[in-house]
Order: structure tokens, then C-alpha cells, then sequence
């Protein structure tokens, strides 16, 4: 039985480990009728890496990797984790391209999904910085495609969830780092208005950025918020411990969540008393903090499986992005979540740069807000088909790689390239081998 990490649609399926190319190959031969599907470290949220009554190719014994020193070039195959590669790359001076909010995502992960982080403002997507994927087709057939060699199978598949080929390898661009530390600007902004405006402002002029938004507050303090914005430190701006181990990258579980938890421990008198806590203690205006990659980038991998203590039942994690001009829908989105009962526990408002050329890639110019909520009752459902559509109608989308119950009906809306990126699925894959739970659902 397998899970994404909302844990609230299971299905069962065969599930297979290569651990050498040859393995990977033969995953793909004799394919069940219901399909195959490949799967990382289950990030995903809803059912993208599933494939009731077929098959899920399980990457993460596929986990070589090789670095030049020099151009920061990295080949690594797919089953390799984000933090597997920052061990292996920030002590020697570089960073990986893109990262989300979770150092647990592997490479083939980050391609199928083409994940973004705090930066898509001004560095895109991971495929943004990706040279070069060895791309096995259902055929068994294995070949390389890039931005400059098939162009048009190389953006399928960035963004593509899986369905047009299982990548085997990927060679990227690292980024160059002087040292492990990051220096964080902290404002804390009294409601909506002031940090929309904030990050109109002067946004571009920062690499990272990021807002942490109470989504339980109304009225005056409806979307009141904690931005935080940082740069790499350079090895002269440290002093102390610090700049003793300038490169040092030592990140820190604390505790796992347990194996249970009541089903209502995040309820909207919690959550509400968390949100009062996180406003008040954050400063109202502090700069040039150091912190390290993990509290920046990676503060809810500090409890393993946190995912847990939303309980049996689970959650929904819903992304949207909505275009520049549209922020009147941005801020009737928030004040419908902010007055419905419905509580989320961790909400995070970013602006998003240019998209890139992929028909199924999520991100585009500019907002977009992200929100776990607790499954609590079938009024959700219907708060969520209401938000779907505000976002469609704004010429907006939903992020697939989150996503575990959008109507099928609004995914051509969302993206309307879809029929682009059918034409090059139907080249590689006409007797649709590839196929997940989340394909079949939205009909892909």
C-alpha cells in the first residue's frame, strides 16, 4: 500500500527496486495492463507516484553521483536525494540549483515535478539549470534530451509527473557558494496589503524569499504575515564558530513525529494559538541574521514524518498560482480560507518569476500560495472546488504535484498547453505503459 504525503488516498501495487540501469530496464518490460509509474522518496502529496493494481518503480537505489570541482557540473541518477547532494556539494563550495521547502526530494522528483524554491523569482525551476536527462521510454529504448536535443520531449517531461519516460540520469548546473551560512532579513507585516506591497517593492533585489501567512486571522489582520528573505553569506561576513567551518553542512532532526496522533490535534483553536505564537515572536524588523541552509530552507525536516500528526485521516496540501493583475482574486482566495473554519497550520505566499517553456510546468509570473489543510469533514471538498475555480477563472493553475482532488474538467483551463504536451506523449508512449494514479484520475 502506498501513500503520498497527505496519506489520503492509498492504493496498492507492485513495487519493484533497481538498483543498476539494467534492473530499471527491466522494470519496464512486460508492463501489467494497469500500468507503471516511477516513485522517489513519496513527496508528493496526493497520488502522482501511485498506480492501483500495476506497478511503481521504487528509484532510490539508482543513487550515483559525480561532480567536476571546477564548473560545478553534476551527473546524478534519479533516485538520488537533495540531501545526499548537499553532503556532497557544500563543502566543496556548491549548492544545489533549485530546492523546495524539503531536503527528502530526489532528482527524478525534482524533474518530474520541475520544483521550484524561494528563488523561482530570478533562477526558474530546476529545469531550468538541467543540461541533460538520460530519459528511458516505455519502449525500453533509452535516450538523452535536453533544451537543445528534442526540445520538445525534454519540456514534457520537465513538469510531466513521470508520464513520458522514467528518467534515469540528469546532469545539472550547481551554484556557487562561499560559504553554508545564509543571511536573513526578517519584516513582519500587519496584514495583505503590506506584504503584497513589500514584495513589489524590492523583492527582485533579494535571491530568496519567502512569507509565512496566517491564514485563521480575519478582518484588519486579515493575511498578516512574516517575510524572510536572505543571500549566501560570503566567508569575509562571518565571524566566530562560524567562520571557523565556513562550509559546514550538518542538518539536524530533532524528533519524529509518532506513529499516531488524534485526528483533531491541529484544529483551529490550535492552530490559531500556533499562529499568535510564530507572529509575536518573529521581530518586526531584523536584518543580516545568520542562519544555516537547514533553518532556512528546511525547518519542518527538523521533525521526521511530520506528516504524521495530522492523523489518521490526513491532509490536502493545495498550490495556486495566480498571474500579476490578479491580485483582487489573491485576496478574495485568502479572506474566503481566513473566514471558513478551515484551518491551515502551514501557509506560505512567494511570487514566482517567468515560466519556462514546459506545457505541464507549474510556475508562472506571479503569485503563489501554498496551504495544508487538515481532512476534516466533506465541507472541504466543496471549499476547495470553489477556490479551483476562482483560480481558473483568473487564468491561474494548480499545482499537480500537490494536488489529490482537482475536477478533471478544470485541468485543460489550467493549462492550456495540455494538448501540446498529449502530442508529445502520444510519440513516446501510445500504448500509454506509463500511468499513475493521479493520470488516470484527471485523465492525462
Amino acid at each position: 500500500m502506498l501513500r503520498g504525503w497527505g496519506r489520503t488516498v492509498p492504493s496498492g501495487a507492485t513495487v519493484v527496486h533497481p538498483a543498476f540501469p539494467h534492473e530499471l530496464t527491466a522494470a519496464l518490460a512486460d508492463p501489467p495492463a494497469r500500468g507503471t509509474i516511477a516513485r522517489g522518496l513519496g513527496r508528493a502529496y496526493g497520488d502522482a507516484a501511485q498506480r492501483a493494481g500495476g506497478r511503481v518503480v521504487e528509484m532510490t537505489g539508482l543513487r550515483r553521483v559525480s561532480l567536476d570541482p571546477g564548473t560545478g557540473t553534476v551527473t546524478a541518477e534519479a533516485g538520488i536525494s537533495i540531501d545526499e547532494l548537499l553532503q556532497l556539494l557544500v563543502p566543496r563550495g556548491w549548492f544545489v540549483p533549485v530546492t523546495p521547502g524539503t531536503r527528502q526530494v530526489t532528482v527524478g522528483g525534482a524533474v518530474a515535478a520541475d520544483i521550484h524554491g524561494k528563488d523561482h523569482h530570478r533562477g526558474g525551476t530546476f529545469c531550468a539549470h538541467v543540461d541533460r536527462l538520460s530519459l528511458l521510454l516505455p519502449s525500453g529504448q533509452e535516450v538523452e534530451v535536453g533544451p537543445d536535443r528534442d526540445p520538445e520531449l525534454f519540456w514534457a517531461t520537465a513538469g510531466g509527473m513521470g508520464l513520458t519516460g522514467i528518467v534515469r540520469e540528469v546532469t545539472f548546473r550547481a551554484k556557487p557558494i562561499e560559504t553554508s551560512r545564509v543571511l536573513v532579513d526578517t519584516d513582519r507585516c500587519r496584514d495583505l496589503d503590506e506584504l503584497l506591497a513589500l514584495l513589489l517593492e524590492d523583492d527582485d533585489a533579494h535571491p530568496y524569499s519567502v512569507a509565512w501567512i496566517d491564514l485563521v486571522a480575519t478582518g484588519a489582520a486579515m493575511g498578516r504575515s512574516v517575510l524572510t528573505r536572505g543571500r549566501f553569506a560570503r566567508a569575509d561576513e562571518l565571524t566566530g564558530p562560524a567562520a571557523q567551518a565556513p562550509r559546514a553542512y550538518r542538518p539536524l532532526v530533532l524528533a519524529g513525529a509518532p506513529p499516531w496522533a488524534p485526528a483533531n490535534l491541529l484544529n483551529r483553536a490550535s492552530i490559531r494559538a500556533f499562529n499568535e505564537l510564530w507572529f509575536r515572536r518573529a521581530p518586526a524588523r531584523r536584518r543580516d541574521e545568520v542562519q544555516s541552509i537547514g533553518q532556512f530552507w528546511y525547518p519542518l525536516d527538523l521533525v521526521r514524518d511530520w506528516n504524521r500528526l495530522y492523523g489518521t485521516p490526513g491532509f490536502v496540501q493545495w498550490q495556486c498560482v495566480l498571474p500579476d493583475g490578479t491580485e483582487p482574486t489573491l485576496r478574495r482566495v485568502v479572506e474566503r480560507i481566513s473566514t471558513s473554519g478551515t484551518s491551515s497550520f502551514l501557509a506560505v505566499l512567494k511570487r514566482f518569476g517567468p515560466a519556462n517553456p514546459g506545457p505541464l510546468s507549474f510556475p508562472d509570473q506571479g503569485w503563489t500560495l501554498a496551504l495544508d489543510l487538515p481532512v476534516t469533514g466533506s465541507a472541504l471538498g466543496g471549499l476547495l472546488d470553489e477556490l479551483d475555480q476562482q483560480v481558473a477563472e483568473a487564468g491561474g493553475r494548480i499545482y499537480l504535484a500537490k494536488d489529490a482532488r482537482l475536477r478533471p474538467e478544470l485541468l485543460p483551463v489550467m493549462y492550456p498547453r495540455l494538448d501540446e504536451w498529449r502530442t508529445v506523449r502520444e510519440r513516446v508512449d501510445p500504448q500509454r505503459v506509463l500511468r499513475s494514479d493521479l493520470s488516470v484520475r484527471l485523465g492525462l
